[in-house]
């Protein structure tokens, strides 16, 4: 089984990487594919016409490996050694979008949990996954 792993550095990550593996026979009958991917939001345009595309792309690398360096460490402990992406974007759309182009079977993120008054006043990336991902969403909360 493929497993896309979204991760954002959030109390909610930690959760869901909890839940991964108090449950491992749900997640490790057989050999999976687990590919971490965390998302980083692109800076205002204004911004990045200051500075050069390699401050930038190094910046965005820094963002990225601040989030995924401790899962890795996390999952390496517990023998799961996944290959960590990082993109650029809108996280909900960039999880969803990576999930259906790369073939994998199953998202598993962290959610906060807000009611549908929060989703709606403060967006959520769950809401959006779960809207625009045609692959099986696992929600921990």
């Amino acid at each position: 089984m493929k497993v896309l792993l979204a991760v954002d550095g959030s109390p909610y990550t930690k959760k869901m990487l909890a839940y991964l593996v108090e449950n491992r026979e749900m997640f490790m009958s057989g050999r999976n594919d687990y590919v971490l991917l965390t998302v980083v939001p692109q800076l205002p345009n204004r911004a990045t016409s200051a500075i050069s595309k390699e401050v930038l792309l190094q910046y965005y690398a820094e963002e990225s490996a601040k989030v995924t360096d401790p899962v890795v460490k996390f999952l390496a402990m517990h023998d799961i050694h996944p290959r960590v992406v990082g993109k650029v974007g809108t996280p909900g759309s960039i999880i969803a979008q990576v999930a259906q182009e790369g073939d994998f079977h199953l998202v598993v993120m962290g959610s906060h949990g807000y009611g549908a008054l929060g989703s709606l006043v403060m967006g959520s990336v769950a809401t959006k996954v779960l809207a625009e991902c045609t692959v099986p969403v696992l929600l921990v909360r």
